[in-house]
């Protein structure tokens, strides 16, 4: 599967400037096979695995010197380790806080030798770390496969172009219009991890692709067992589910267990936050930019990495899913609102680290909210999410109003089109909001 993530990588290698590169993301979101691919462009390739090989720890015991390091790791995998030719590649590094030290002095003293490193548990390693040396790494944000990324590896990529050219004057013809919707529905279910993907994109077996599903979420669980030194499995576990049960609305420690202390449950998030298996939309005021100079930090939503491991939490029913009418849709408005946030994550730069924000107006007798809040250029624009092909948008006019702003955006089932101020943007093209950025 050909990942968009890849052609960064390319760039990074040709770049006469780079810097040691971190590839940052979740566990089994393809880090390690993206990296593998890119190896392939050098004559040498060596592969420092510090949790299938943990012997090879003591080359970063005694010093940090990468010319040492190196003569040690070539003699070790019986392979050259030469600048230009070989990517020098550390995975699961976090298992070595030494070798994450070890990095700036590659930048600093072997400034031309190709090295990337990668972990699933990586922010949590960087947190203990004082200073990585400012300046000399540089990172890339890793994901699921976004939609786009889906239909690539599906095969129905030639949809992209018709999406590409389509908007509110020129919409899709219906016929594919239709099969992009279909296709959301199938995403949805799938999801973006490339277990699943592969297996779906191989025998378009539903049944496989949900059963490997599960058995992430069984890994995942197994995973939290490595945190247990900064939070008891059992809250991580409790935090993880109640992530799905409150997609779509505030967060509340106390939906979880409001007879216990919050302060558990909040370190249990903030670990899954950092081990990127979720994402929170922070509360912005949103009266000017940047957005997230307004943000209030006791508001705030979060929703799951992957749309596949979603649903499954969810139960969502799967033949009922498939068969569902556009209308009969509405009702899973926190599904398409994951969505939407997972899209415009997936899709943001990877050399940035992504934010998402939304706002939220709690008054007597005029609540209002926008599902997210997101910056093109200098302009504010909401952005409203509808699962299905109808619904009232007061929120995001009383939004725009007060804001003084000329755009907003809907995000629906609805092909391209414009109502007023605002221009309805179909499931299937929400990329085109970061594209717009």
């Amino acid at each position: 599967m050909k990942r968009e993530i890849e052609s960064r990588l390319l760039a990074w290698k040709q770049s006469p400037g780079r810097k040691v590169l971190l590839v940052r993301g979740a566990r089994q979101v393809g880090k390690t096979y993206s990296i593998r691919e890119l190896g392939q462009t050098f004559r040498h390739f060596v592969e420092v695995n510090f949790e299938e090989n943990p012997e090879i720890r003591v080359f970063f015991h005694d010093s940090l010197n990468p010319v040492r390091i190196r003569e040690k790791l070539a003699a070790y995998f019986s392979t050259p380790i030469v600048a230009g030719e070989t990517l020098l590649f550390f995975d699961e590094i976090q298992a070595c806080p030494e070798a994450l030290s070890a990095l700036r002095f590659f930048h600093e003293k072997m400034p031309d030798l190709h090295v990337v490193a990668a972990g699933s548990l990586l922010e949590l390693a960087l947190a203990e770390i004082p200073s990585l040396g400012v300046g000399r790494l540089s990172s890339l944000f890793m994901y699921p496969l976004t939609f786009a990324e889906y239909l690539m590896a599906t095969g129905e990529d030639t949809l992209l172009g018709v999406v590409a050219q389509a908007d509110a004057a020129h919409p899709v013809d219906k016929p594919f219009h239709r099969r992009l919707v279909d296709l959301v529905k199938t995403y949805q279910l799938v999801g973006g991890m490339p277990a699943a993907v592969k297996a779906y994109a191989e025998k378009h077996d539903l049944a496989e692709c949900l059963k490997i599903l599960d058995d992430l979420v069984t890994t995942i669980d197994d995973d939290f067992k490595k945190y247990k030194k900064r939070a008891p499995v059992g809250r991580l576990s409790e935090v993880f589910r109640s992530i799905v049960l409150q997609a779509g609305g505030k967060f509340k420690y106390s939906s979880i267990d409001s007879a216990s202390s919050a302060q558990p449950l909040k370190d249990a998030l903030q670990l899954l936050l950092q081990a990127g298996l979720a994402y929170r939309v922070m509360h912005t005021h949103a009266r000017g930019i940047p957005l997230g100079a307004q943000v209030d930090e006791k508001k705030f939503k979060v929703f799951l990495f992957d749309i596949g491991i979603h649903q499954r939490l969810m139960g969502l029913d799967v033949p009922g899913h498939l068969t569902a009418g556009d209308l009969d849709l509405v009702n899973k408005g926190s599904l398409a609102e994951v969505f939407t946030g997972l899209e415009l994550i997936g899709n943001h730069p990877s050399h940035m680290k992504a934010n998402l924000y939304y706002w939220h107006r709690e008054a007597r007798n005029s609540n209002a909210e926008i599902d997210y809040v997101i910056q093109q250029g200098a302009d504010i624009v909401p952005v409203e999410v509808k699962s299905g092909t109808k619904g009232q948008m007061q929120s995001m006019y009383l939004f725009m109003d007060e804001r003084k702003l000329k755009k907003g955006i809907r995000v629906s089932l609805e092909n391209f089109t414009e109502y007023d101020r605002v221009q309805t943007i179909p499931m299937y093209a929400v990329r085109r909001l970061v594209q717009q950025s």
